[in-house]
């Protein structure tokens, strides 16, 4: 693999890192405004956590196209 491959690579993998980490705190926070907080905060944890699940998902896909995508030479 050349080194921009190993590049490419690494990045997707610590896209992927992120993403999933993203994703973890999205629904702990959502679990939390959903059976402790009470009033503002829980509608605030609701919205914060919709917001950090629906940036997992971005992230995710980005990651995916660069690799669905990626230049046809080196297939």
């Amino acid at each position: 693999m050349s080194a921009g491959g190993e590049d490419r690579s690494a990045r997707r993998r610590s896209r992927l890192l992120l993403a999933g980490l993203l994703a973890v705190v999205g629904l702990i926070l959502l679990l939390l405004a959903l059976t402790v907080a009470t009033g503002t905060v829980a509608g605030l944890e609701v919205v914060l956590a919709l917001l950090l699940l629906a940036a997992s998902y971005a992230v995710q896909r980005v990651a995916r196209r660069e690799t669905v995508y990626r230049d046809e030479r080196r297939r």
